[in-house]
């Protein structure tokens, strides 16, 4: 399938690449971007063969600097409340289509992450950066609540919420040695040593069993959320038994 500002292809048996390719416009999200990502993940959904997906930006520039503000600002005009949040809530969507995709997502990378770029980064499954590499919750300096795109329910969670805050109150950037030190990021490599980090794991990962990665990555979603250690024992348990049921259904 043929893509205009997003690229995908298989580079190994079970290793996808998707790349954000508006490297022009520093990878800002547009509508049609958007629709693109909307129906990429949607195809991901049926798409078994896949174990993982590495998550990239074109362009020596950086990886996302966010939305496409000109077009953001054109389409806005004259828009109501109402109008707003369905547009809001659709793009959101992206973020949990994400976090529910089978596949295991390694985002890398480059510059600045901002904005959705920055979310897009939040809602991976592992980060790996550069040493140049840097994340900004922007949205409140553009005039909006630094709380969008599920950075205040992502960004807490894996820092903390005294350094979650200072982020998302002033819109500073987070460095790429922050970005290590607070546990947000797997790796901090050279630019020229990216794509070769996230293959290694990708490739570790995609040893695996498939159901183990899959209810691995569910179990983490559901246990960010759950209540206590009783419930996430249990779901650890009953994801260990689907896997024993698969394993061993030959010798029932």
């Amino acid at each position: 399938m043929s893509y205009d500002t997003i690229g995908y292809e298989v580079c190994e048996p079970g290793i996808g690449v998707l790349s954000l390719n508006r490297p022009e416009k520093y990878n800002a999200v547009n509508q049609h971007m958007m629709m693109e990502l909307e129906r990429f993940w949607s195809d991901r959904e049926n798409d078994a063969d896949t174990r993982v997906i590495i998550l990239k930006g074109n362009g020596e520039k950086g990886f996302c600097a966010g939305l496409d503000m000109t077009e953001a600002m054109e389409i806005r005009h004259g828009m109501n409340a109402h109008q707003f949040y369905h547009a809001q809530a659709r793009m959101a969507k992206l973020m949990l289509k994400m976090r529910q995709a089978q596949q295991i997502i390694v985002c890398i990378v480059h510059g600045a992450a901002a904005g959705i770029g920055f979310s897009f980064a939040l809602s991976s499954d592992i980060r790996v950066i550069s040493t140049d590499a840097r994340f900004s919750a922007a949205y409140i300096n553009i005039g909006f609540g630094g709380a969008d795109m599920a950075c205040s329910y992502f960004l807490p969670r894996m820092i903390g919420a005294g350094r979650a805050y200072e982020f998302m109150l002033t819109g500073n950037f987070m460095s790429s040695a922050e970005a290590s030190a607070l546990g947000f990021v797997s790796r901090v490599v050279e630019r020229d040593m990216l794509m070769g980090t996230a293959l290694e794991l990708a490739r570790n990962m995609n040893g695996k069993n498939p159901a183990g990665l899959r209810l691995t990555k569910e179990a983490i979603n559901i246990n960010l959320d759950i209540c206590g250690l009783e419930q996430a024992l249990g779901v650890e348990n009953r994801n260990q038994a689907l896997i024993y049921a698969e394993l061993f259904k030959d010798h029932s």
